[in-house]
């Protein structure tokens, strides 16, 4: 078959580069969702329809053999990049010249990726070291790695043939889908401090960071996640414009003055903030638990921290003849108590199921760390959680009259300090 066609688009195609200005896009040659400030280059071109459109690359993965970028003084928002990230599209471009053996002269002509273990790149080299220099950027929090300050670097040969690094600050390491054990095996592990002074991300810059690293067990479950795997409804049941689905969890996206942060306060719905009940469905249908949660939310956010609801809610997905009723009483709810304490929050609810003799333990339902995992890897914008800092809000603690333990061992899991809701916002303040 003829590959004209393809050449001929790749020719008219208008080539940026840019800093991502959210986490929502992904690589279409690795399909890794592009983080929020990361650099990637764009290919533009008018589709079929007639409408332009782009497509994004981080740029180790760019085909440049199928989209020239020569000279890459003329690529639209050169001038607007850092001079080191400069000189990574100047690279790239020196790259392509030498390569004489290329995939092919388009994109259609690639061999397909093969896919790996669900969540877990294969066929990729771990190594650390101390930075060379002050110029290599974190592909997780996407800040600069200072010179001398420990890294940790996956390895693996991109689309083009050629060897291509990307390089992580200590705690902004994806152990989940590189995993780093055992560490004495790292290229590197030999050469560097066992003791060492702490750097700027919290993590120790030594071996004892990286061995916390790699034995974390609360890193959470491995799950592929990619954007075009959220959608708007959750199996036949619609949501309105500002919740969407990933898997078995619908989550509110980020409201204007929700701000990403080290510091999360996370808490419970059902019996933690608000007052429902399992027999009554309603948007209406709920009240304050505690007088204080406007001030006390008020006060957490004005210092700093995201606040976060984790709630499960399996009637959205028992109720399957009554599905869209379960949707509209829980997120209305949810929507109506933001609208009450005037503040932003991100939420994740959690439809699926627990254990049972048909069917398996939903990865995300409390207290299992699905939904934490989800926020920290893919919602927070790479910013490493301060766990010292952060804490969890519940009522589901194991006591004598609670309906289970699922909020303790939540936050046992994941780490997090745990409070119940009457501790927290005192019991003067019960409605």
């Amino acid at each position: 078959m003829s590959t004209a066609p393809a050449a001929s688009a790749a020719a008219k195609a208008t080539i940026s580069v840019e800093y991502a200005k959210s986490g929502r896009s992904s690589c279409k040659v690795c399909s890794e969702g592009i983080a929020k400030g990361a650099l990637r280059l764009g290919a533009s071109a008018r589709d079929p329809r007639g409408f332009d459109s782009t497509k994004w690359y981080h740029v180790a993965c760019f085909p440049s053999s199928s989209h020239p970028i020569d000279p890459v003084e003329k690529v639209k928002g050169f001038d607007s990049i850092k001079e080191e990230d400069r000189e990574e599209v100047r690279e790239l471009n020196k790259t392509c010249k030498r390569d004489h053996t290329a995939v092919g002269t388009t994109e259609e002509s690639s061999p397909k990726k093969v896919k790996a273990s669900p969540g877990v790149a294969e066929n990729v080299s771990i190594s650390v070291e101390y930075a060379k220099s002050g110029r290599s950027t974190c592909k997780g929090c996407s800040e600069s790695i200072a010179a001398g300050a420990l890294r940790l670097g996956a390895s693996i040969r991109d689309p083009r043939g050629f060897d291509s690094t990307k390089w992580y600050h200590i705690a902004c390491f994806p152990s989940s889908t590189y995993p780093a054990f055992p560490v004495e095996n790292l290229k590197g592990f030999d050469s560097i401090e066992v003791h060492s002074m702490e750097d700027s991300k919290g993590t120790g810059n030594n071996i004892e960071g990286v061995k916390m690293l790699a034995g974390d067990k609360r890193a959470g479950p491995v799950i592929p996640f990619s954007v075009s795997d959220i959608k708007q409804n959750y199996k036949d049941a619609t949501l309105p414009a500002h919740w969407k689905v990933f898997n078995t969890v619908i989550f509110r996206e980020q409201d204007d003055g929700l701000q990403s942060s080290a510091k999360i306060a996370a808490f419970d719905f059902d019996g933690c903030l608000a007052k429902t009940s399992v027999r009554i469905v309603g948007a209406d249908k709920w009240s304050l638990l505690y007088e204080s949660i406007p001030e006390k939310l008020q006060i957490l956010y004005n210092d700093g921290y995201k606040l976060v609801i984790f709630t499960n809610e399996s009637n959205i997905e028992r109720w399957n003849k009554k599905r869209q009723q379960a949707v509209d009483s829980k997120i209305g709810r949810l929507d109506k108590f933001i609208e009450r304490v005037k503040v932003p929050i991100q939420v994740f609810i959690a439809c699926g199921l627990g254990k049972g003799k048909t069917f398996p333990d939903d990865p995300f339902r409390k207290p299992n760390t699905g939904m934490w995992w989800l926020m920290r890897e893919h919602f927070n914008s790479g910013v490493t959680v301060d766990m010292d800092k952060s804490f969890y809000v519940g009522d589901a603690a194991g006591r004598e009259n609670d309906h289970s333990d699922a909020d303790k061992e939540f936050a046992k899991a994941i780490g997090l300090k745990f409070h119940v809701p009457e501790e927290y916002f005192g019991e003067a303040a019960n409605i």
